[in-house]
């Protein structure tokens, strides 16, 4: 009996101190989590400073995953894509937060530059705005890592990442949107107008200069990358946060900026413009003099606008060994 009684007081000694570090820890846990769905209760995005990201985020324990937005808001930053991407985040946050689905599996948090400088430090980040997921076990590895520049910062992207990381599905409920049904609305408004105004003579509505000029003005908004804007949600410009440089032209052929749509929409343009001239010289009965002249602006506008084309082409598929009179 003897040896028993000592053999229990041995376990005890030595579960003891192991057993009350567990509880501590869940304790500790128990804590954070309370605070962190308070502040979710209150505000989708968490917004923290250094403090608060090196206790909720960083230090254990933690059994729940945490969406970081590292950005830069503040006016005198003069970051444009900052602020379209934390619109379409708090997008994604408050479909989350609102969702029947919502636990406390996953929370969605910001640190901006302005109140946490040293988190960036700490992270050697050097670039706005970043998204990173800091799972509930263990270290953010490549993938946790949101590829901003090739997916773009819509919303269901973002959700699609989540989901990808956390195995949270999270279904994007974006606030309604007006814009299009007034526009459609006016439009149909201005074309019946067109047709009460002008009922006994309807021949504009046969007018192939007008279709024309329609149908040219769609196919360039198509083919300039229009589509895969609306889709993928890409930022408008880069905006080099050490030399303050701003890129509009995408370095990578797998991804494009706004602005870049912009500008192949208008060297198209030109090009298109330039054919047109070409073909009313040839084709005009106008005197020889006007035709000259428009076949001098048309391959001038041809010459210069498909050098630039070639020129943005260049840049984004690098090797690529022809050019235009422009390198």
């Amino acid at each position: 009996m003897a040896a028993l009684r000592v053999l229990a007081l041995l376990l005890l000694a030595c579960c003891g101190p192991r057993a009350a570090g567990q509880k501590r820890k869940e304790m500790v846990l128990s804590e954070k989590v309370s605070q962190l769905m308070e502040w979710a209760g209150k505000r989708s995005v968490i917004r923290m400073n250094g403090d608060k990201f090196r206790r909720f985020v960083k230090a254990p324990p933690r059994n729940y995953s945490v969406i970081v937005m590292f950005t830069a808001l503040q006016p005198h930053r003069q970051c444009v894509v900052c602020k379209q991407a934390d619109e379409e985040y708090q997008i994604l946050a408050n479909s989350w937060r609102y969702s029947s689905a919502f636990t406390n599996r996953i929370f969605f948090a910001m640190v901006d530059f302005d109140e946490g400088s040293d988190v960036f430090q700490m992270l050697n980040m050097n670039s706005a705005p970043t998204f990173i997921n800091f799972p509930a076990k263990g270290k953010p590895k490549r993938g946790d890592t949101y590829e901003l520049q090739v997916r773009g910062f819509a919303a269901e992207q973002l959700a699609r990442w989540v989901a990808d990381r956390t195995d949270v599905n999270i279904r994007v409920i974006r606030p309604p949107n007006y814009a299009g049904p007034l526009m459609l609305g006016l439009l149909l408004a201005v074309i019946g107008g067109l047709v009460y105004l002008r009922g006994s003579n309807l021949d504009f509505l046969y007018n192939k200069t007008g279709w024309a000029f329609a149908a040219l003005c769609f196919v360039l908004a198509m083919t300039s990358g229009q589509m895969w804007n609306h889709i993928r949600g890409p930022p408008y410009a880069h905006k080099n946060p050490h030399t303050g440089q701003v890129s509009y032209i995408h370095g990578s052929s797998q991804a494009q900026f706004v602005a870049e749509t912009h500008i192949v929409l208008l060297f198209n343009g030109g090009v298109t413009l330039g054919m047109v001239l070409l073909h009313e010289a040839a084709t005009s009965d106008m005197d020889v003099g006007k035709r000259k002249i428009m076949c001098i602006a048309g391959i001038g506008l041809v010459v210069f606008f498909f050098s630039w084309l070639l020129s943005v082409f260049r840049s984004k598929y690098h090797g690529y060994p022809y050019r235009y009179c422009f390198s």
